[in-house]
C-alpha cells in the first residue's frame, strides 16, 4: 500500500484527524473546561522559571516576631526569669529589624541585621548570633 497516497486509509480524512478530540488546546476554556479544572492546574498563565542556584533566607521582622509571640505562634521558653526564642526551631533563618519588640527577650538566630540587634538590645533582651545546633 506504500506509494498509494492514501495507503488505505481512504480519500477523505486519509488518517489525518483524531477525531471529536479536536486540538490540544482547543476548547480548553469551553468543551474541555471540566478537564482543566480536574487535570489541568497550571493550564493557564504564565509559570516562569526558578533558578536552582538562588540561596532563599527565611526572614522574619521584629513586628512579626512580636506579634506571633503574643498571638501565641510561637512559643517561648523561660529560663531564669528570662524569655528565650529559637527561630531555627520554626524554620527563619535571619531577624530584620522592621517594628519593635514590647517586651525584653533572648533571640537565638543564624543572622540578624544591625537594626534588629540594636532595638532588641533597647528594649532589654540579647541576640545570639550564629549555628543554633
Amino acid at each position: 500500500m506504500r506509494g498509494s497516497r492514501t495507503m488505505g486509509w481512504g480519500l477523505r480524512g486519509q488518517h489525518r484527524d483524531r477525531g471529536v478530540e479536536g486540538g490540544r488546546q482547543i476548547g480548553m476554556s469551553k468543551d474541555k473546561w471540566s478537564w482543566v479544572v480536574k487535570y489541568g492546574k497550571g493550564w493557564y498563565g504564565k509559570h516562569g522559571f526558578v533558578n536552582p542556584t538562588t540561596i532563599q533566607i527565611k526572614a522574619i521582622s521584629l513586628r512579626q516576631l512580636d506579634e506571633m509571640v503574643r498571638n501565641g505562634h510561637i512559643k517561648v521558653e523561660e529560663n531564669e526569669g528570662k524569655k528565650f526564642v529559637d527561630l531555627s526551631k520554626f524554620g527563619y533563618d535571619k531577624l530584620l529589624g522592621g517594628g519593635k519588640l514590647s517586651f525584653p527577650i533572648v533571640i537565638k538566630v543564624e543572622k540578624s541585621s544591625k537594626s534588629a540587634v540594636e532595638k532588641v538590645n533597647e528594649v532589654g533582651g540579647q541576640v545570639i548570633l550564629g549555628t543554633t545546633s
